[in-house]
This record gives C-alpha cells, sequence and structure tokens, in this order.
C-alpha cells in the first residue's frame, strides 16, 4: 500500500494521540513525542511499526504525538491517518 497524500488522525486531547503521515522513499521513518516514551516508547514503536506492516505500507513518514493513549487508540489512529493517506 503507497501513502499517496498527508493526511492526519486523532487529537492532542489527554489519552488521545494525533499521528500525522505522508509519502515517504526510504522505508518507514517515526518520529515519536509522548508524555510516557520512557516507559513505553519501545512498546509504541513497535505497535506503529506492527500496524504498518499489516497494512502493507513499506514507505512513509509519521510523527506522532502520544498523550498517553491506551495501544487501542494508538492502532485506530494509525490506521485512520493510513487510510486517509492512500486517498480512501
Amino acid at each position: 500500500m503507497e501513502i499517496l497524500q498527508k493526511a492526519y488522525a486523532g487529537t492532542l486531547e489527554s489519552s488521545d494521540a494525533y499521528v500525522e503521515i505522508e509519502p515517504g522513499t526510504q522505508g518507514i521513518q517515526l518520529e515519536l513525542n509522548s508524555v510516557v516514551s520512557q516507559q513505553f516508547g519501545q512498546s509504541i514503536r513497535r505497535l506503529v511499526e506492527e500496524v504498518l506492516t499489516d497494512l502493507g505500507v513499506a514507505n512513509a513518514k509519521l510523527f506522532i504525538a502520544d498523550r498517553g493513549a491506551l495501544d487501542c487508540v494508538i492502532r485506530a489512529r494509525v490506521e485512520t491517518a493510513v487510510m486517509r493517506g492512500k486517498g480512501e
């Protein structure tokens, strides 16, 4: 699956995550800004990579601002941003 346009999902509210995705050419480039990055940064990164792999995204630039979101919220935000980024 190819990301065709810049897209967003989520908010910067507490317990939510804001995800921004855009086309990329050098694999997955992820910038994570999280209030819980010390404890859960690696787990969040693995989750995002898993979602992108499941959706077949091989090249994309992502920025994620996490405000303590649960895994299911992060997954939903990434999936929504990917679908919007591919034009759906």
